[in-house]
């Protein structure tokens, strides 16, 4: 039986699209079909939202991307103002990013091992598996533990998720987990030095719940800290009010889709005529006739008043298929040439002082 140690051995590796100009390849699946021409418009469309200067950018991530060799892309897109929020589930944000960030890997796992036939092996290792990738479950409690201690240092009272993200950012900044201390580059340290703001509306489904709860088990009674999803939302929603013309580059479904798309209605619940989102691209591989594609495709939602249907497009790719393409061709394009970022987190500041 192999060891821990002979498991844990080939890391995966994160995706660089600066190395690769798909330009010339994304340009010929335009007159392709199927998959490769619905790629290609949608690089297309995020093209054009990253050119329309005035546009918000919306990140939606949701799947297990990180862990699969996407961090870097996205990296990538909040170093360069090619994303002016991301929502995302818990899980990308703390069990992956946040954990390579601590110093961690995620590790390929050998064909035979993807269909599950040895994990109970795995469980005696202490081996978590990502279908074809291992993660190390013990370095896992540690990025556990390490949520528990930020979540301590805060002031208890009820917290939107992007505050205990930014502070998560802060973390890595002030214990020199940077790329300039020798560390390693993350989505939250990006996102907090470029002031892009990271939602997690189901923000205890994932290693910062278990930091929570130990929190919470603590204080037994006492003053605690509390995320508040609400706060989330209304947070989200001030951004569409300040910022009329929006984009979402939504990748899979779930909560932040939902959550992103939402924000439209939110603010006219709030007395605000706010525009659909002038551009929307999802990527998925579900199927909305069982309603597993969170419940509806992107022409569905114009329906609801979310999405307006002239630049959207529907990618039915598994991720990181797709996203290198989109992300990759935008790039190499210099579509965010012209870009300022929005620095959205700092409007959240003012506006929702005392929330």
């Amino acid at each position: 039986m192999s060891t821990k140690k002979e498991l844990l051995a080939q890391p995966i590796q994160h995706i660089d699209i600066k190395q690769h100009n798909v330009v010339a390849l994304v340009d010929a699946m335009q007159s392709m079909a199927f998959s490769s021409r619905d790629t290609a418009r949608a690089a297309s469309i995020y093209e054009m939202m990253l050119r329309d200067t005035e546009c918000g950018v919306i990140l939606c991530l949701a799947g297990s991307l990180i862990s699969a060799g996407l961090q870097k892309v996205i990296i990538d897109l909040v170093r360069n103002n090619m994303v002016d929020a991301i929502v995302s589930t818990g899980a990308n944000i703390v069990d992956q990013d946040f954990f390579e960030a601590l110093g961690f890997y995620h590790y390929i796992a050998g064909d035979e091992y993807k269909y599950g036939e040895r994990d109970n092996v795995l469980r005696e290792l202490m081996i978590d598996r990502i279908y074809d990738t291992f993660i190390d479950e013990e370095e896992l409690r540690i990025c556990d533990e390490t949520t528990h201690q930020i979540t301590n240092s805060l002031e208890p009272r009820p917290h939107s998720s992007r505050e205990f993200i930014r502070e998560m950012g802060a973390y890595l900044a002030k214990n020199g987990k940077t790329p300039q201390n020798g560390g390693k580059d993350s989505i939250v340290l990006a996102a907090y030095e470029k002031n892009v703001p990271i939602f997690c509306p189901a923000f205890s489904d994932c290693s910062a719940g278990f930091g929570l709860v130990a929190h919470l088990h603590d204080r037994q009674g006492k003053p605690s800290v509390s995320i508040d999803s609400g706060k989330d939302f209304y947070e989200l929603t001030q951004l569409k009010i300040a910022n009329p013309t929006t984009g979402l580059l939504m990748i899979g479904g779930g909560v932040p889709k939902n959550f992103a798309q939402d924000i439209v209605v939110a603010a006219d619940i709030l007395g605000v005529e706010a525009s659909m989102h002038k551009y929307a691209i999802q990527i998925t591989v579900a199927d909305a006739r069982d309603g597993a594609l969170s419940g509806s495709t992107l022409k569905e939602a114009s329906s609801w008043g979310k999405v307006d249907t002239t630049y959207e497009q529907m990618v039915y790719s598994e991720a990181t298929l797709a996203l290198p393409l989109i992300a990759g061709y935008a790039f190499h394009k210099n579509a965010q040439g012209s870009r300022q970022g929005k620095k959205w987190a700092t409007i959240l500041d003012q506006v929702t002082v005392g929330i």
